[in-house]
């Protein structure tokens, strides 16, 4: 066995003996390796909803065409669409609105301002179709600031539908 052979088989040995004993160490000694999750631009839920594509129309159908006001409801506010209102409301308003829509959310007294009262003469004298352009689109304020996270990536059509149903059976708590 030459001396060039003999040196190509130790080195083979330390290279296997190496391999092996970095498939031991894999939890102990942390390598860095760039992927492309960390080098991408992200984005946490709600943060800057992207707007929907010119000229697409989503798999539902067009909820609303801009610039023609506010939609017609579709939906009966039958015992069926009010239930499912209240369902979406409960695990979507109410941290804000409150469960009796009165603007007294376990969140409110955090947040920069006051949330809409629900069961207010000035909410419930809007047409349905204003209701719901404000759920599905938010509040944006004068400030910039979203005041109200728009929720058409969270619920469909009929959803936010059910939901418009809901904040109609709101009444204002009697005063005392």
């Amino acid at each position: 066995m030459s001396l060039l052979q003999r040196l190509v088989l130790v080195l083979t040995v330390a290279a296997l003996l190496f391999g092996v004993v970095m498939l031991f160490t894999f939890d102990i000694i942390k390598i860095e390796w760039i992927s492309f999750m960390e080098i991408q631009p992200s984005y946490k839920p709600m943060e800057s909803p992207l707007p929907v594509p010119a000229r697409s129309i989503p798999i539902e159908g067009a909820a609303y065409i801009p610039g023609q006001g506010s939609p017609a409801n579709p939906v009966p506010a039958d015992e069926v669409s009010v239930e499912r209102g209240r369902v979406f409301f409960s695990q979507n308003c109410v941290q804000c609105h409150g469960a009796d829509g009165a603007g007294n959310g376990i969140i409110s007294g955090s947040l920069l301002w006051q949330p809409a009262n629900l069961t207010s003469e000035a909410v419930q004298v809007k047409a349905d179709g204003a209701l719901f352009l404000t759920v599905s689109n938010g509040i944006l304020g004068a400030d910039g600031q979203i005041h109200m996270p728009a929720l058409n990536e969270n619920l469909t059509v009929r959803d936010r539908w059910d939901v418009v149903n809901y904040i109609r059976t709101l009444k204002a708590a009697p005063a005392p």
